[in-house]
């Protein structure tokens, strides 16, 4: 939305009965009723201006987005059968970080197309300056290494090749074949970010990151066509990835450790014999069939619709359902895991979801 521009002094002008009967525009009259080129009038233009400034920055880090990413570092450490501590709070601060850092260094590289695709976006109308934003991707990805260092040297390990993966996509491969399979990638990384802080190892997350990466490669093949006319190919293939996953998501994985892993009771051990905390010996599955419903629901009906007619708008609107859908697929990765914590942090994921799709009323998702 362009910036709205604030003419001083030109109700004034316009109306001298006003200017003549109240007083000048710099008068004491106009201190106290507040006329145009009052002081009143110059708040009022600062905070229009404010607002306006923080809505561009808004639309350019596309924040009903942002709530899809807490959920991956939380299935995680799901997926180790661990309780979310406060190295995996430093683990979604890095990936919130990261994130960002991908959304506006995303704008920053497309600018020239988005002006004759997206000529509202807030670089190419200017409502935000490219140097601006290319700053602060830089700063978002320092911020998020460094939250990643202070979760431990396995996060960073981690950290460190999720960030090259986005800017390599933004700045190379988004244009390319490798483009989905970069983004997919990212996703994935971005879940073993949250085992990997939370517990020190990323391998046993491995399913349940393959899972949502399969997701995303899905959503981003189909935003390929979200600025011109497409096919219904891409439609389609979320569309059945959708039903897979949905099927794939309500069995639990079953990575089953070997025999002298387990104590005579049957329950798993961790490394040296330790039980892994929060281990649980079922996963809470009417809550996981629920929340892979959700998913099902929320992605599926756009991606039929997108299939149908595959104009920009139908695209757009299908590419923004599975951004949300992101959400209750990663509830459902957390409910299966049959960590002792499972069900509240599940339900704490998927109450993300109305708050995101509140907020994409306002600001844009894609």
């Amino acid at each position: 939305m362009p910036v709205r521009r604030v003419a001083s002094g030109a109700a004034g002008i316009s109306d001298g009965t006003v200017a003549s009967d109240v007083g000048t525009s710099d008068g004491p009259a106009a201190e106290e009723t507040g006329t145009p080129g009052g002081p009143a009038d110059a708040v009022a233009g600062a905070s229009e201006r404010n607002r306006a400034r923080v809505r561009a920055w808004a639309e350019l880090l596309r924040l009903p987005a942002l709530f899809t990413v807490p959920g991956d570092a939380l299935a995680g450490a799901a997926a180790l059968t661990r309780r979310p501590d406060h190295r995996t709070l430093l683990a979604i601060g890095s990936s919130c970080c990261l994130y960002e850092a991908g959304m506006v260094l995303n704008d920053w590289a497309d600018r020239a197309e988005d002006a004759a695709d997206r000529p509202h976006r807030p670089l190419p109308s200017g409502r935000v300056s490219p140097a601006a934003a290319f700053t602060a991707a830089c700063a978002f990805t320092a911020a998020g290494l460094a939250l990643a260092a202070r979760a431990g040297r396995p996060a960073l390990t981690i950290a460190a090749p999720l960030a090259v993966t986005v800017w390599s996509y933004d700045l190379a491969l988004k244009h390319t074949p490798a483009g989905p399979f970069a983004m997919a990638a990212a996703r994935g990384l971005d879940l073993f970010l949250g085992a990997a802080a939370t517990g020190g190892r990323a391998r046993p997350a491995l399913p349940s990151a393959a899972l949502l990466a399969t997701h995303t490669l899905a959503v981003t093949t189909l935003s390929r066509q979200e600025t011109r006319e497409g096919t219904p190919t891409a439609a389609l293939a979320a569309l059945a990835t959708t039903g897979a996953l949905t099927w794939l998501v309500r069995r639990r994985p079953t990575p089953g450790p070997p025999p002298n892993r387990r104590s005579p009771d049957g329950q798993v051990h961790g490394h040296r014999g330790r039980p892994e905390p929060g281990s649980a010996p079922r996963s809470p599955a009417p809550l996981t069939a629920a929340l892979a419903a959700t998913y099902a629901t929320t992605t599926a009906r756009s991606y039929l619709h997108a299939s149908l007619n595959p104009s920009p708008p139908l695209t757009q609107r299908a590419v923004g359902a599975g951004i949300r859908g992101t959400i209750p697929l990663q509830a459902a990765l957390i409910a299966r895991s049959g960590a002792t914590t499972a069900t509240a942090t599940a339900l704490l994921t998927a109450a993300l979801a109305p708050v995101a799709r509140r907020l994409a009323r306002r600001v844009s998702i894609t």
